[in-house]
């Protein structure tokens, strides 16, 4: 069974920077491709970030391009998010999620394993 565990959330005012992580176990972690992704109240799951296997490919959401990195240490069995020139409108709770197969990865439906979440909030 694949556990997933954010970490780091918080908050921040605008302007600032955050990072959260994830640290992944039950399943090896090269094995696995690494999402994140975010809700806020009332709205659906949107895509934040995906890495591949090896850290080499990165695909990131069109409001967060620029400004998010999204990155992995396998050796730590770790991914991170870093956030920079936070937004009011980044304010959701933020999810990581794995899977073995890199396709598809802006889709919720693509994922079974998630955590369970760590808020994100940015002032104004």
């Amino acid at each position: 069974q694949v556990q997933l565990v954010e970490s780091g959330g918080g908050l921040v005012q605008a302007g600032g920077s955050l990072n959260v992580s994830c640290a992944v176990s039950g399943r090896r972690f090269t094995d696995l491709i690494m999402a994140w992704f975010r809700q806020a109240p009332g709205k659906n799951r949107e895509f934040v970030a995906a890495i591949d296997w090896s850290g080499t490919v990165t695909y990131y959401g069109d409001s967060v391009e620029g400004r998010f990195t999204i990155s992995r240490d396998n050796a730590a069995n770790m991914g991170s998010l870093q956030m920079n020139m936070l937004k009011p409108e980044d304010t959701a709770d933020y999810y990581c999620t794995v899977d073995p197969d890199f396709y598809n990865v802006r889709r919720t439906s693509h994922y079974r394993y998630w955590g369970a979440g760590t808020q994100v909030t940015v002032s104004s």
